[in-house]
């Protein structure tokens, strides 16, 4: 018999606080380069204690379970403030689009290997012409007898210089319509042809990778669903990636916990005070929405992308004005100020997610563009 969400959270709350003097700190979705061979750890620790791959098959070293134990674990990992996963990349993404598009070699090759951090997977999907547009790709993939050849680049990559796996999005079909001649490609990074490139932000930070393929040979079982199919494998992984925005939740409240001691002791203006109020007011909302949308991805994950999006720029810019000019010049406040328009770009742009909201939720008429 399955055991209940409720007893799974409190044995998860339980060994969570127990074994979180081994894991790195919670860094979110993707783990950032200098914090790589703690995440591998705490990945391998989660596989030998039984806690990865929670709504996994038990067949590949999952325990089993739904996607709403699967939930809870990043709820309370989020609270324990430790990661649930090494990377999104691998253990949502790629694992979720070889579970439910890959044959069974893929999937016996692959998913014990990622859920044991064996296989560690980047996103190969942006590019510098097709980012919010991802349908314009124009890295090609082109047969050549039990083999495709691989040109093109790609951008915003995370993980590239760690991964030995990535996902591969890229145009087999020059000749049909944007969307329709693209597949999906399981790629070895070790392959020769591949060259990984930092991206140095304007943080100082270089999180992400440009990558370039030239003359790349692909073996022709690498392709993960039907060829030419790639658009409905990707956008089956993109929608499980925002899935997953809930648990940010928790993020959004500790941020808002932060900015509301910030103001404690000072004089702020009629301006801030109603900006503050404002920002706590969409906080309260935005957990409710989150906990209304439950552990399924739904378009209306896109409500709580874009929303939380806008108020992590909107907090960063207010944590400036109230902490004065000094705090433009170095410290916390400057990074915030920095990197909060990123994420405006990050996990699908904030224009992207309102076409989604106006078009799936709102029937609006579709983006002339498509």
């Amino acid at each position: 018999m399955m055991i209940s969400v409720e007893d799974f959270g409190r044995e998860a709350s339980e060994w969570l606080a127990a074994n979180k003097p081994v894991a790195p700190r919670d860094y979110g979705a993707i783990c950032p380069p200098d914090l790589v061979d703690a995440g591998l750890a705490w990945q391998r620790h989660l596989y030998a204690s039984g806690w990865a791959g929670i709504h996994w098959p038990t067949e590949v070293g999952g325990r089993g379970f739904t996607p709403a134990h699967q939930a809870q674990w990043l709820y309370e990992c989020a609270l324990a403030g430790v990661p649930g996963v090494f990377n999104m990349v691998g253990l949502v993404l790629a694992g979720g689009a070889i579970q439910k598009f890959g044959t069974p070699e893929q999937q016996e090759l692959h998913l014990n290997a990622t859920l044991r951090a064996d296989h560690v997977w980047c996103q190969l999907f942006s590019e510098p012409g097709a980012g919010s547009d991802l349908g314009s790709l124009n890295t090609r993939a082109v047969r050549d007898g039990g083999r495709y050849i691989v040109n093109g680049q790609k951008v915003w990559c995370s993980g590239g210089r760690y991964s030995n796996w990535g996902i591969l999005m890229a145009r087999t079909d020059v000749d049909a319509p944007k969307h329709k001649g693209i597949s999906f490609f399981l790629m070895d990074m070790s392959l020769p042809g591949i060259e990984i490139r930092p991206l140095k932000q304007m943080t100082g930070e270089a999180e992400f990778d440009e990558v370039f393929f030239t003359d790349v040979e692909l073996p022709a079982d690498a392709l993960l669903g039907p060829l030419h199919g790639g658009w409905g494998v990707g956008m089956a992984v993109l929608t499980s990636e925002r899935g997953h925005i809930g648990t940010s939740v928790i993020s959004l409240e500790r941020r808002l916990e932060s900015i509301s001691r910030l103001a404690h002791g000072r004089e702020l203006s009629a301006t801030e005070t109603q900006e503050l109020t404002k920002l706590l007011s969409k906080g309260m909302a935005y957990k409710a929405m989150a906990q209304r949308q439950g552990p399924v991805a739904s378009t209306a994950a896109s409500l709580m992308k874009l929303g939380i999006t806008e108020m992590m720029f909107d907090t960063a810019m207010l944590r400036a004005d109230i902490a004065g000019v000094e705090s433009t010049l170095e410290g916390a406040d400057a990074f915030g100020l920095l990197s909060a328009p990123g994420g405006r770009i990050a996990g699908g742009t904030s224009q992207v997610q309102r076409n989604i909201i106006g078009e799936r939720l709102l029937g609006l008429p579709r983006d002339p563009s498509h």
